[in-house]
């Protein structure tokens, strides 16, 4: 960079002139909620499908070590964790929540190197779909786990002519689990943590616990400037923006809403994966997606 292209001393707010911060704020007010939430699920499946696309150059171990590790960058200068006034109960519990969010990335990468995405994503939502049920004390309730296992049994590979894998299905469940986690833990963070220094906090916990792998199995290919770049987008879709857009729908719309249009990510993992990546999915695997969506949603509606 020349010296002529250095930026010059920043110019004085002039009165009149909109604010950058403003602009943004106005955009997103532009947006109803709900369309907020959407672009959120976009945003992240849209990441998944690069990174799927990143398989073909890197193992699933080095792509989610290079998402965490670009992730936690960003998030570690936009909201630096503050750890000055935590007990060593805190940090055990911001600990416990990196370890978590490290496996369930992990995981699912797996389960996606293995699995179409929207299949991948359906089983993986059995965490959270869990996590709602458990809240709920309804009879009801019921019929959400028994439709949302029907969608599993629809999926598992039982005949010998089913392209899935066994070992791709354990790696989703565990993802589940692993999300189920998440989500507990998480609320835990943020009573302990102030702002969003509980994530950055994770996201670095889970970039240390990933980095041996990660590393060992992707060597010098991460190096390359042009999966960087790749990984710099992954991280952004995957993590970054849609937390961002996330938290502003959450201001501006009840969590039983929110959880209700959270509960069509698979179909749109589904929609991403034949879109991104051409994944044709079978009629009986498009009703299995379905029927997780439809218990999910139940299930939300019941807890709340």
């Amino acid at each position: 960079m020349t010296a002529d292209a250095l930026p010059g001393p920043a110019e004085p707010y002039k009165p009149g002139l909109p604010r950058p911060g403003s602009l943004l704020r106005a955009a997103s007010d532009a947006i109803p909620p709900s369309g907020l939430v959407l672009l959120a699920i976009l945003s992240v499946q849209i990441g998944a499908g690069f990174a799927k696309d990143l398989f073909a150059q890197l193992p699933p171990s080095a792509v989610v070590f290079l998402r965490i590790a670009l992730s936690a960058l960003i998030l570690g200068v936009v909201a630096r964790p503050r750890l000055k006034g935590l007990t060593w109960a805190d940090l055990g519990i911001g600990v416990a929540f990196g370890v978590t969010l490290g496996l369930m990335n992990l995981s699912f990468y797996e389960a996606l190197a293995r699995l179409p995405m929207g299949i991948a994503v359906a089983i993986e939502f059995l965490g959270p779909l869990g996590v709602a049920v458990a809240a709920s004390r309804r009879r009801l309730d019921l019929l959400w786990v028994v439709l949302a296992g029907s969608g599993i049994a629809l999926l598992a590979p039982w005949g010998q002519a089913s392209g899935l894998s066994w070992l791709g299905i354990g790696f989703a469940l565990v993802a589940g689990a692993c999300w189920a986690g998440y989500i507990l833990l998480s609320a835990a963070v943020g009573q302990r943590f102030p702002g969003t220094g509980g994530v950055s906090f994770a996201m670095i916990v889970a970039c240390l616990l990933i980095a041996p792998v990660g590393i060992g199995s992707g060597g010098a290919d991460l190096l390359r400037p042009e999966l960087l770049l790749i990984g710099l987008g992954v991280g952004l879709l995957s993590s970054v923006i849609p937390y961002s857009i996330e938290m502003e729908a959450l201001r501006r719309m009840p969590k039983r809403v929110f959880g209700i249009l959270m509960s069509l990510e698979p179909a749109a993992a589904a929609l991403v994966g034949l879109v991104v990546l051409g994944e044709v999915l079978q009629v009986q695997e498009w009703a299995a997606i379905g029927c997780v969506v439809v218990a999910s949603v139940g299930a939300t509606r019941s807890s709340a």
